[in-house]
């Protein structure tokens, strides 16, 4: 989450991708992993069933290199339970959360309300993020068939599982000493940033970081989309899920916070393009994955101060000469995922191989799966740290 923390009075301090990671938030994947059903993936956005206990193997390993490289490891879970101060900030969560969900039986919600309030804070917290059973209910209430969910009879959850919380950036994201929580573009992740909320109002460290967008926005900017290339560039995607009057939102406050300028870069609006950070990622001070189909001009749009209001002006240029033009460099090296193979660029950037996470200038953890990609950036000269990935990906 945080690179180059100072650990001031916010304790977030992010202005470079490639910046040397000191302190990290992950999700390790838990209960909501066991709450997916095959009717009920593209409901929940999800794709495939990962087997929990061997994702929880295999972000343990990734958790634990990590720390192996220095970097402090926290969980969201921990920070959630930590944001819980008094009874009346556990109350209001529980309170908004149901609402969120969409409990609106009155009946089903203090049902839900007697489970959740009896759990011990981090046990709450986990049961949240898992979703609730309508049969773990059941020892709370004999009557649970009289307050069924509007989803019908037949359907298991009286709460719907966050499965996608294992991504992390995309409900909220760390920008230079600020922190912009989003404006999901589904509704059904909009729950995730819930969790950010209460952290950034609440937590002891926290609770002080400025918010250069709020969730209560009305459109949509997920993390995903946010690249901050330097103390004085970020870069947003104009994406399926990131609208363009959100980064208008976005860009007038970085500027305040003392960004120079802000790139909205338009990208395809299509599943395999989905954010800004799945065409490219910087792994380097001068080197970038690149998603294999990124050819040709793109369009990006350059925000910054123009007196009181926005400057915006319009260019078309390959990718290699916006990030030379912007970035102040001589040359820029794109690697490919997957190299020059079709077949190989069409499986790894399945499962993220454009897509890597940078812990320091020219040093990665990446999926150990993309071996074709992890050769290639080793050939570049970075340095390639690879962890499990059998269910990771999936």
């Amino acid at each position: 989450m945080n690179k180059g923390v100072s650990f001031l009075e916010t304790g977030i301090h992010n202005t470079s991708e490639i910046g040397r990671l000191k302190k990290v938030l992950l999700h390790r994947p838990g209960g909501e992993l066991e709450n997916l059903m095959p009717e009920y993936l593209e409901r929940l956005l999800f794709d495939d069933i990962p087997y929990q206990k061997e994702a929880q193997r295999e972000h343990d390993a990734f958790a634990d290199c990590l720390r192996q490289q220095g970097v402090e490891v926290v969980y969201l879970r921990d920070l959630v339970a930590e944001s819980i101060t008094d009874a009346d900030v556990r109350a209001d969560l529980i309170r908004q959360f149901l609402e969120e969900s969409g409990v609106k039986d009155d009946r089903l919600r203090e049902s839900l309300e007697d489970f959740l309030s009896a759990l011990p804070d981090k046990e709450m917290v986990s049961a949240m993020m898992a979703g609730v059973r309508k049969t773990q209910l059941r020892a709370n209430s004999a009557r649970l068939g009289d307050y069924l969910s509007a989803a019908g009879d037949d359907y298991p959850f009286a709460v719907d599982p966050l499965p996608n919380l294992y991504f992390t950036r995309d409900p909220f994201a760390c920008i230079g000493s600020g922190v912009s929580l989003h404006r999901m573009y589904s509704q059904t992740r909009n729950r995730e940033t819930l969790f950010g909320d209460y952290i950034f109002r609440y937590h002891p460290v926290y609770k002080n970081v400025r918010k250069v967008y709020s969730r209560e926005m009305e459109p949509s900017l997920e993390g995903g989309d946010i690249l901050v290339l330097s103390r004085d560039t970020v870069a947003v995607g104009i994406s399926q899920r990131t609208e363009p009057f959100a980064i208008e939102i976005l860009a007038k406050n970085l500027l305040e916070l003392g960004f120079s300028q802000i790139l909205a870069i338009d990208i395809p609006k299509s599943r395999s393009f989905m954010h800004l950070d799945t065409v490219f990622t910087m792994v380097d001070r001068d080197k970038f994955t690149v998603h294999p189909n990124i050819q040709g001009d793109m369009e990006v749009f350059v925000l910054e101060q123009g007196g009181e209001h926005l400057s915006i002006r319009q260019e078309r240029a390959s990718l290699d000469h916006i990030l030379m033009d912007h970035l102040g460099l001589s040359r820029v090296t794109l690697i490919p995922c997957g190299g020059g193979s079709v077949i190989d660029a069409a499986r790894e950037q399945w499962n993220d191989g454009s897509n890597t996470f940078a812990i320091g200038p020219g040093r990665v953890i990446a999926y150990d799966r993309n071996h074709v990609t992890n050769e290639l950036l080793r050939e570049h000269g970075v340095e390639v740290l690879t962890i499990p990935s059998s269910e990771l990906s999936r």
